[in-house]
Protein backbone atom coordinates (compact mmCIF):
# COMPACT_ATOMS: atom_id res chain seq x y z
CA UNK A 1 0.00 0.00 0.00
CA UNK A 2 2.97 2.31 0.60
CA UNK A 3 3.58 2.40 -3.15
CA UNK A 4 0.04 3.60 -3.81
CA UNK A 5 0.06 6.07 -0.94
CA UNK A 6 3.26 7.65 -2.26
CA UNK A 7 2.06 7.60 -5.86
CA UNK A 8 -1.20 9.30 -4.99
CA UNK A 9 0.50 11.87 -2.77
CA UNK A 10 2.98 12.75 -5.51
CA UNK A 11 0.15 13.10 -8.03
CA UNK A 12 -1.72 15.47 -5.72
CA UNK A 13 1.43 17.54 -5.13
CA UNK A 14 2.31 17.67 -8.84
CA UNK A 15 -1.14 19.07 -9.57
CA UNK A 16 -1.11 21.47 -6.63
CA UNK A 17 -4.17 19.80 -5.10
CA UNK A 18 -5.10 19.49 -1.46
CA UNK A 19 -6.82 16.46 -0.06
CA UNK A 20 -10.43 16.91 0.95
CA UNK A 21 -11.11 17.38 4.63
CA UNK A 22 -11.55 14.22 6.71
CA UNK A 23 -15.28 14.96 6.90
CA UNK A 24 -15.52 15.18 3.10
CA UNK A 25 -13.48 12.00 2.68
CA UNK A 26 -15.75 10.17 5.12
CA UNK A 27 -18.80 11.30 3.16
CA UNK A 28 -17.14 10.05 -0.03
CA UNK A 29 -16.29 6.73 1.64
CA UNK A 30 -19.92 6.14 2.59
CA UNK A 31 -21.06 7.14 -0.88
CA UNK A 32 -18.67 4.61 -2.41
CA UNK A 33 -19.73 2.01 0.17
CA UNK A 34 -23.32 2.55 -0.89
CA UNK A 35 -22.39 1.93 -4.52
CA UNK A 36 -20.66 -1.30 -3.52
CA UNK A 37 -23.66 -2.37 -1.45
CA UNK A 38 -26.00 -1.69 -4.35
CA UNK A 39 -23.84 -3.72 -6.71
CA UNK A 40 -23.62 -6.64 -4.26
CA UNK A 41 -27.40 -6.53 -3.97
CA UNK A 42 -27.69 -6.61 -7.76
CA UNK A 43 -25.32 -9.57 -8.04
CA UNK A 44 -26.39 -11.67 -5.04
CA UNK A 45 -29.61 -10.18 -3.74
CA UNK A 46 -33.19 -10.02 -4.90
CA UNK A 47 -32.93 -6.53 -6.40
CA UNK A 48 -31.62 -6.97 -9.92
CA UNK A 49 -30.18 -4.13 -11.97
CA UNK A 50 -32.49 -2.25 -14.32
CA UNK A 51 -31.61 -2.30 -18.01
CA UNK A 52 -31.29 1.49 -17.89
CA UNK A 53 -28.66 1.42 -15.09
CA UNK A 54 -24.96 1.79 -15.84
CA UNK A 55 -22.84 -1.34 -15.71
CA UNK A 56 -20.64 -1.57 -12.62
CA UNK A 57 -17.73 -3.83 -11.82
CA UNK A 58 -17.00 -5.18 -8.35
CA UNK A 59 -13.28 -4.54 -8.83
CA UNK A 60 -13.89 -0.88 -9.69
CA UNK A 61 -16.18 -0.29 -6.71
CA UNK A 62 -13.67 -1.86 -4.30
CA UNK A 63 -10.93 0.22 -5.96
CA UNK A 64 -12.94 3.41 -5.35
CA UNK A 65 -13.17 2.55 -1.66
CA UNK A 66 -9.44 1.82 -1.46
CA UNK A 67 -8.64 5.11 -3.21
CA UNK A 68 -10.76 6.99 -0.69
CA UNK A 69 -9.08 5.20 2.22
CA UNK A 70 -5.63 6.02 0.81
CA UNK A 71 -6.63 9.70 0.73
CA UNK A 72 -7.82 9.53 4.35
CA UNK A 73 -4.66 7.73 5.45
CA UNK A 74 -2.47 10.27 3.66
CA UNK A 75 -4.25 13.18 5.34
CA UNK A 76 -3.42 11.61 8.72
CA UNK A 77 0.04 10.25 7.84
CA UNK A 78 -1.12 6.70 8.49
CA UNK A 79 0.88 3.84 6.99
CA UNK A 80 -1.81 1.56 5.56
CA UNK A 81 0.54 -1.44 5.57
CA UNK A 82 0.95 -1.09 9.33
CA UNK A 83 -2.75 -0.40 9.86
CA UNK A 84 -3.74 -3.53 7.93
CA UNK A 85 -1.11 -5.65 9.68
CA UNK A 86 -2.48 -4.53 13.07
CA UNK A 87 -6.05 -5.29 12.05
CA UNK A 88 -5.20 -8.73 10.68
CA UNK A 89 -3.21 -9.55 13.84
CA UNK A 90 -6.13 -8.43 16.02
CA UNK A 91 -8.63 -10.56 14.08
CA UNK A 92 -6.37 -13.62 14.09
CA UNK A 93 -5.90 -13.39 17.85
CA UNK A 94 -9.52 -12.58 18.62
CA UNK A 95 -11.14 -15.09 16.27
CA UNK A 96 -8.69 -18.01 16.42
CA UNK A 97 -11.30 -20.28 18.04
CA UNK A 98 -14.40 -18.50 16.86
CA UNK A 99 -15.15 -20.56 13.79
CA UNK A 100 -14.65 -24.28 13.92
CA UNK A 101 -14.69 -26.83 11.13
CA UNK A 102 -17.72 -28.67 12.55
CA UNK A 103 -20.11 -26.06 11.18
Amino acid sequence: MKKYQKELDMWFKENGWNYWTPHEILARLFEEGGELARLINHIYGPKKKKDSEEKQELEEEIGDILYTLVCLANVHNIDLDKALEKSIGKVIKRDKNRYNASR
